[in-house]
């Protein structure tokens, strides 16, 4: 497998620009693309506000910030973002005919040697993997939000995907600066094989009036050690996401996944979380976070 030097994030919503930035940081020339300018423009003002915080955190200088946005370019179009890339990482919606649509694309327009990563969640990587006639080049690499700060990174090894495929997927991992740990191609692999049931019985004890909002995610941080709680993580994860990962599972693995109810009464207000300006807390108005 070649040097990695050109990374192509496809999709510029809050895991593409995460993405992007975590790329640009570990030195790799990056294109971000997205089916409209409006997208692209909302992924650079994420990217600066997160370099900002940084600056201002003193992690990196300034001149730092602007050399990492300085390695972005973002692009509307299909063929300049797969023209010499090296990295392929999509991260669009959850939705197993689109990502094997945009594969079946990308695929004919890459490069021969281009490793093509999907973020996805849930979606088996074996799945998106068939659209393409590089099997062995296809991985998962699912990210941990928000990217920039989560140090974890879930690869996942499609049923024909490669050790060469592996062993470069791993050293770009690192190069991010970011831990890696390894799964089988199995529905929700170990992150959200795990996190949905979390959080979907975090909703049902809400649901249930167990307890406040506010101390079940106080009782998490204090008693687990969660930097969040499962409430206010959902917020920021967007319900809407989460509903459409339970849904899959649940079809998939059986009803233990089952939506909570509140969490589909939520979804179906509109209410989805920060993104919205609510979801179970209400984000608007002064206050940084309320009860909803």
């Amino acid at each position: 497998m070649g040097e990695i030097n050109k990374v192509a994030v496809f999709g510029a919503g809050i895991m593409g620009n995460g993405i992007a930035q975590v790329s640009a940081q570990a030195g790799f020339q990056v294109v971000m693309r997205d089916l409209e300018d409006k997208f692209i423009r909302s992924g650079f003002e994420a990217i600066k506000q997160s370099l900002g915080r940084m600056t201002k955190g003193g992690k990196i200088t300034e001149d730092e910030a602007n050399t990492i946005l300085g390695r972005i370019k973002g692009t509307t179009d299909l063929a300049e973002a797969s023209r010499d890339a090296d990295l392929v990482i999509e991260a669009i919606h959850e939705n197993l005919e689109l990502k094997q649509h945009l594969f079946k694309e990308i695929d004919a327009l890459c490069p021969a040697h281009t490793v093509l990563a999907t973020n996805t969640s849930t979606i088996r990587i074996t799945a998106i993997a068939s659209a393409t006639q590089r099997p062995d080049k296809v991985v998962g690499m699912h990210f941990s939000n928000p990217v920039p700060v989560m140090k974890g990174v879930e690869l996942i090894r499609g049923l024909q995907t490669s050790e060469a495929t592996m062993e470069t997927i791993k050293k770009v991992s690192t190069m991010m600066g970011k831990e890696y740990y390894i799964s089988k191609d199995s529905p929700g692999f170990i992150g959200n094989r795990l996190f949905p049931l979390f959080v979907n019985e975090a909703f049902n004890v809400l649901w249930e009036g167990v307890a406040t909002a506010e101390d079940i995610d106080k009782g998490v941080k204090l008693g687990l050690n969660h930097p969040m709680g499962p409430l206010e993580l959902a917020d920021l994860v967007g319900l809407d996401q989460l509903i459409k990962g339970l849904e899959f599972l649940s079809n998939e693995l059986g009803d233990r996944y089952r939506p909570s109810l509140l969490m589909k009464q939520l979804v179906a207000a509109g209410h989805y979380g920060r993104k919205t300006g609510r979801g179970v807390y209400d984000y608007s108005g002064s206050d940084k976070k309320k009860k909803g």
